[in-house]
């Protein structure tokens, strides 16, 4: 590591973590400064009832499908034992290791951990008229619904758990941008990248990314970025871990 890498400006987390969350500390191992602006919060539904409901009866459906670690959190609170007879996919190895944590098994994780190859890899195995449980944010995206519904699958979609704009020391956001002190942002959802423009304002948000690049998790999330008007950066491979070393290496090459 250069000498210069304590002069280095900070890297903007936008994800929804503590100071010693896995982003912040794969980061800090790299000797790179943190700010925390999480710029979503995750909360509980306004009424656990329909998934309670659909949990009671969860042997009744041929898979059950995981997009986030936030929906394994919601679900496995209230149903901590593993399904003996649906069948358990997760969309890549984060979320499947959160679930065999939990006790739960984990049947089928795509090898991108990306929505669209989670529905083509049940697709693949063969899901017409199967019963689909989707425990899923109050934003999510229609890709899990819609694409397995397209191939034949009833798909129940439940919100599992609210996703939120976060309050954020805007004037400290300001500062900060002003004084020239971000080096990169992160960002791993859609939702983190909409709340931090509208939080800061467009002039703010776009100046912060003329100046420092916008480093991403996963297409969705870039594309989501792009409609902003900003050409991000794809973490490889794209996992936490990957975002944090493909920002070291941006950082490295612009210090």
């Amino acid at each position: 590591m250069s000498a210069g890498t304590s002069e280095m400006r900070a890297v903007v987390v936008t994800r929804d973590e503590s100071p010693d969350g896995p982003l912040s500390t794969h980061l800090r191992s790299l000797g790179l400064p943190v700010l925390l602006w999480p710029a979503v919060r995750i909360g509980a539904p306004e009424d656990l009832e329909p998934l309670r409901r659909a949990l009671e009866n969860a042997e009744a459906f041929d898979w059950i499908v995981f997009a986030s670690r936030h929906g394994v959190e919601a679900v496995t609170a209230l149903h901590p034992q593993s399904p003996t007879r649906a069948r358990v996919a997760a969309v890549g190895e984060a979320t499947a290791r959160e679930l065999r944590a939990r006790g739960w098994r984990v049947d089928l994780v795509p090898a991108q951990p990306y929505a669209s190859e989670l529905v083509a890899e049940i697709g693949r195995l063969g899901c017409a008229g199967a019963r689909v449980l989707f425990p899923a944010s109050s934003r999510a995206l229609p890709t899990i619904r819609e694409g397995l519904t397209a191939l034949g699958a009833e798909v129940l979609q439940i919100e599992a758990y609210r996703t939120e704009g976060a309050p954020l020391d805007v004037n400290a956001c300001r500062d900060a941008i002003a004084g020239d002190r971000i080096g990169a942002v992160t960002f791993t959802s859609p939702s983190a990248a909409i709340e931090l423009a509208q939080t800061l304002g467009r002039e703010d948000f776009d100046r912060m990314l003329s100046r420092a690049p916008a480093v991403v998790l996963g297409r969705t999330t870039g594309e989501a970025l792009a409609e902003l008007g900003c050409t991000p950066v794809l973490a490889e491979p794209p996992t936490l871990e990957g975002l944090a070393a493909t920002t070291y290496r941006i950082m490295q090459t612009r210090h």
